[in-house]
């Protein structure tokens, strides 16, 4: 008899909360594909308005997030929560995990920084934390490179400001640095006539600025050409590779 009343309770339970659940199912997987399609949507506007391309991923993460939040309340008011309870609620676990989480709260505070003050933007060839590479995306908590040799790195923006940043790419123009060497038995005039003449061949090469081409130093079998030509910041690669 008592497993007939389980049975008839457990029936009429499932026929209440049913549909309660399933909707609250379709919410939350039609609400997170919804979030999704935005979101490309967001990214696809912004980038035909000409948004800063720093901006973009950063602003298309936060929308994404957003709805998600949304859709979560919505999925949760469909069991009887009050809104304003789940708020509440929410915020005391997003303090609890935020203290969990720390490091990341200082990483998408970073990333803000990045934005707010721009010691890089997307598309400059940095070098931070003993990496370098062309930067791809800004996102809430990481910033994405793009090495020489097609590799990806992914630094948490925390680490990217604790240190030093270089950015080769923030001024238009930038000198070449190079270090040729002759023998001893060779001529040092007619060498840097040879050096002269290359860096004129080369039409990435600035020629109404000054090319240094100096001997900087006496090597133990060789005599060694500092040579730093102008160009500009885009064509630092070409010049080097054809000089060399």
């Amino acid at each position: 008899m008592q497993q007939m009343d389980w049975i008839t309770k457990a029936t009429e339970m499932a026929i209440e909360y049913a549909p309660m659940v399933l909707g609250a199912l379709l919410t939350l997987i039609i609400g997170f594909l919804l979030a999704g399609y935005l979101t490309r949507i967001a990214r696809k506007a912004m980038e035909k308005r000409n948004i800063d391309a720093s901006l973009v991923p950063f602003i298309s993460s936060l929308i994404n997030v957003g709805i998600k939040l949304l859709v979560l309340l919505s999925a949760a008011s469909m069991f009887g929560f009050e809104v304003t309870s789940f708020v509440a609620i929410l915020g005391a676990l997003a303090f609890a995990i935020g203290m969990a989480l720390h490091g990341n709260l200082s990483h998408m505070a970073a990333g803000i920084m990045v934005l707010f003050f721009k010691p890089f933007k997307v598309g400059d060839f940095i070098v931070a934390q003993g990496y370098s590479g062309t930067v791809r995306e800004i996102q809430i908590f990481n910033t994405i490179l793009n090495t020489l040799d097609n590799r990806i790195i992914i630094i948490p923006n925390g680490a990217i400001t604790s240190g030093p940043i270089e950015n080769l790419s923030a001024n238009p123009e930038r000198k070449v640095p190079m270090t040729f060497s002759i023998s001893y038995a060779g001529n040092i005039d007619n060498a840097r006539k040879v050096i002269k003449e290359v860096v004129e061949g080369c039409p990435q090469i600035i020629q109404t600025k000054e090319t240094d081409i100096l001997v900087s130093q006496l090597a133990d079998s060789s005599v060694n050409f500092a040579v730093r030509p102008w160009c500009k910041t885009e064509d630092y690669w070409d010049v080097y590779f054809y000089m060399h």
